[in-house]
């Protein structure tokens, strides 16, 4: 072979290597595309063929999902509002209890498709997580004790206190922020953590408004109350699921809206709420 013929096969070979690089380049980001459009269509798929939404939920958060004392069913708003987008879809609910901390785990392992339990909408769960359309607003408050109102005055009074809760939640962050002593509870039932204030195990109790009003109303007995002059971190919650879940969020979104449109949701409230319609933003001041 000449020089001049061997140069032209090693441009050759160089040109056809590069277009080969071209076109698997071309055809990863193709194929990336599809492998994610797929991924998010089959999780729909996969639910509509087994004909069932798997729905995290804790079974001990009164009203928003607990126990019925007299028939021992699963029910509160949050519960009642998957079972009725369960009709609407024509899919069963089939829910698995669990704490919080295990629901976020179980929804990116793929073990249940939904959590529901008065979780709130942040910034960093939006990061790892989608949310549904909102069906719930409400406010952070503090349950203590009511004859020295557990020496809080104020959310800058938290430092060095017992706070009762569970690790990941919002309020506990909240406490965290504030230099409470945290005192961690696995998934029991609101009149442990009352019953702790009340015997001065803890201090305090940070969560949200409408939980603690019913709590506190179910357990008259103890004597603690929620704080008169603490109002804070106003808040919305919702259905969360894994990331691009873009089918699945269409179809639930879709039956939320109607749900809203027809009263349905506030219905629903004003049952498990006292009266009260928590599906409504209010204009409230906070600290």
């Amino acid at each position: 072979m000449t020089k001049v013929s061997h140069r032209r096969h090693i441009t050759l070979s160089l040109c056809i290597l590069l277009a080969m690089l071209v076109l698997a380049a071309c055809g990863t980001s193709a194929g990336s595309d599809v492998k994610t459009e797929k991924t998010t269509a089959s999780v729909w798929n996969n639910i509509t063929e087994k004909g069932e939404i798997i729905v995290a939920t804790s079974g001990t958060l009164y009203p928003a999902s607990y126990h019925d004392s007299g028939t021992n069913e699963l029910t509160g708003y949050e519960v009642e509002i998957m079972k009725e987008i369960g009709k609407r879809l024509e899919l069963d609910i089939k829910f698995v209890e669990m704490g919080l901390d295990g629901m976020l785990t179980s929804l990116n392992s793929g073990q249940v498709d939904l959590a529901v339990n008065d979780i709130e909408i942040t910034k960093e769960r939006q990061e790892k997580f989608t949310f549904s359309e909102p069906y719930k607003y409400s406010y952070g408050t503090a349950i203590v004790r009511k004859s020295d109102h557990s020496g809080i005055e104020s959310l800058e009074d938290l430092k060095g206190k017992k706070a009762a809760g569970a690790a990941t939640s919002v309020y506990m962050q909240i406490g965290r922020d504030h230099g409470v002593e945290e005192v961690i509870y696995d998934n029991v039932t609101n009149d442990v953590y009352l019953r702790d204030v009340d015997l001065g195990r803890t201090d305090v109790i940070l969560n949200d408004y409408y939980l603690q009003k019913l709590a506190l109303a179910a357990f008259p007995e103890f004597e603690i109350m929620i704080h008169p002059d603490i109002k804070y971190h106003p808040n919305v919650q919702a259905i969360i699921m894994k990331k691009d879940n873009a089918e699945l969020l269409e179809q639930i979104n879709n039956v939320l809206t109607d749900l809203h449109a027809d009263g349905t949701i506030s219905e629903l409230s004003k049952q498990f709420f006292g009266g009260e319609d928590v599906s409504v933003e209010q204009d409230l001041d906070f600290d």
